[in-house]
Parts: C-alpha cells; sequence; structure tokens
C-alpha cells in the first residue's frame, strides 16, 4: 500500500497514488497535543494524543476511550527511533538522518515512512507498508514524524 501524507496547517490530508482522500487528521481542541483521524465520510477512527514534551515526545493512539498503543521516541538525533507498542504488536520506525525511516516488526521490514518537502515548504511524507499489515493507525506515524521532527526537517 502506497499513501501520501500532506500537510496542510494545522491538518494532513491523506492520499492513495491516485491523489483520492483517504483520512483526514485534524487538531482537535486547543494546545497542539490532540489530533483525530478521520476516513473520508468524516467517521472518527483514531485519536493521537501528545503525551510527552518535545524534547522526548510521546504519543498514545485511543480507540473507543481505550489507550490502543504507546509510542515513545527513543532518541532525537543519534540514530533517531520511535517505538510504538500496542497489544500483541511492536513497530520500530528507524532512522540515520530524520527524513527516511523504516517500518520494523521485530527485525522484519514492513514498510518505509519517506519526508520530502514540498514547493511550499510544507512536509510530505510518502509511506509505503506492506498490504497485510496496514491498517487505519498507519498515517498517524507519519504524524508522529512530524510532531516529533518536523520542525528540524524544516530547516535543512
Amino acid at each position: 500500500m502506497n499513501l501520501v501524507v500532506l500537510t496542510k496547517g494545522n491538518k494532513y490530508i491523506v492520499e492513495d497514488k491516485k491523489s483520492r482522500l483517504l483520512y483526514t487528521v485534524k487538531k482537535k481542541g486547543f494546545g497542539n497535543s490532540r489530533f483525530v483521524l478521520l476516513d473520508s465520510s468524516n467517521y472518527n477512527l483514531y485519536t493521537l494524543l501528545q503525551t510527552g514534551e518535545e524534547r522526548k515526545p510521546s504519543f498514545s493512539i485511543v480507540l473507543n476511550d481505550a489507550t490502543f498503543m504507546t509510542i515513545t521516541c527513543k532518541s532525537l538525533f543519534l540514530d533517531p527511533t520511535i517505538i510504538c507498542e500496542g497489544k500483541n504488536m511492536t513497530f520500530t520506525l528507524a532512522s540515520k538522518d530524520r527524513r527516511e525511516f523504516t517500518i520494523l516488526s521485530g527485525d522484519d521490514t514492513k514498510g518505509s515512512i519517506s519526508t520530502r518537502a514540498s514547493v511550499s515548504g510544507d512536509l510530505q511524507y510518502d509511506i509505503t507498508v506492506e498490504d497485510k499489515i496496514f491498517d487505519d493507525y498507519i498515517p498517524l506515524f507519519a504524524v508522529i514524524i512530524d510532531r516529533a521532527f518536523g520542525v528540524m526537517n524544516k530547516q535543512k
């Protein structure tokens, strides 16, 4: 599965490779700690909560008012790594440069997330993931990367 996540101010647009809208991630409420993932019919699928500070960001993905997955940024600078742990699943988003991430499950590569800057200076994330592990929460990985590394990547 190939997806493109476009940043548009305080929201993210998720499209497939044919530029069809699949999801929208919108900031909810005041502050910058809560985002909701909506499908193309505006049905709320997941909520992403930023639970940690900017120096060591951490997040939770909430489904039906219960924590579905916890996300911890292990390192921002040397070998940037994000650990995503949920019930019976663990993903590692590993990078060397904060722009190109590999999605790992155990030692197996399951996909990648690449960061590109658009002409306007906004960041765009290209997600490639195996069809058998794809789920609706996968686009939130790009939002997490943007929240953790977006400011640093815009300065490059």
